[in-house]
């Protein structure tokens, strides 16, 4: 999710080279793609179809490196594309290309409909994290987020389902961004309080990328 920070633990031998390339900087930007895998699909198998089509680059924060090669890696969301082909003999690992997908302008909406709108999913977001998180140490995201930004926060702070992951990640409208992540904390909120239960944390599938555009 933009914005986010995403801990990583790189143990393939093809994504310890992709860490050791943003290191040196032959991969540019220190950022790769993070791509979510299509459940029962690999995109080593299925090229295009085992991925979603939309995913997010990954900046390089911290990298840590292990005694026996492999790496922990801290990362955070920067921006949203949209995957256009993969390429599969360009390096050891996939390489992507891309076109970039902005937010559309929204000017039906005030900023006070939309101060008033994030702050609904703030209290959503307590909620959720009240119930699923009880006795452990939570926070919240820092009050001068952008509207536009919040929602990609507030869900990467909760075990939403992939697909609705997937949804915030595709919506380009910010009000209804805002919306969209209000009903699914809401909702997510009730089944923890019948099930007492969290959803799975969901798999991703990482992918250098490089822009179409």
């Amino acid at each position: 999710m933009p914005g986010a920070s995403l801990p990583l633990h790189i143990f393939e031998p093809r994504y310890r080279q992709l860490t050791i390339d943003l290191v040196t900087g032959a991969v540019p930007d220190r950022q790769f793609g993070v791509v979510a895998l299509r459940e029962g699909f690999s995109p080593d198998q299925d090229g295009l179809g085992g991925l979603h089509a939309v995913g997010c680059t990954a900046e390089l924060r911290e990298a840590q490196r292990l005694p026996d090669g492999r790496f922990d890696i801290i990362t955070r969301g920067v921006r949203r594309f949209r995957l256009v082909d993969l390429h599969v003999d360009t390096a050891p690992y996939l390489v992507g290309s891309v076109s970039w997908l902005p937010d559309t302008e929204d000017d039906e909406t005030s900023v006070h409909h939309l101060a008033f709108l994030a702050g609904t999913a703030r209290a959503a977001h307590r909620r959720y994290c009240s119930t699923a998180w009880q006795g452990e140490e939570w926070d919240e995201p820092a009050k001068d987020i952008p509207p536009a930004v919040l929602p990609h926060l507030l869900a990467a702070d909760c075990l939403l389902p992939i697909v609705c992951r997937q949804k915030l990640l595709e919506q380009t409208c910010a009000t209804e961004r805002l919306r969209m992540v209000r009903r699914m904390l809401i909702r997510e909120t009730a089944l923890l309080g019948e099930l007492n239960a969290v959803p799975a944390p969901i798999t991703s599938y990482a992918v250098e990328r490089s822009s179409s555009n």
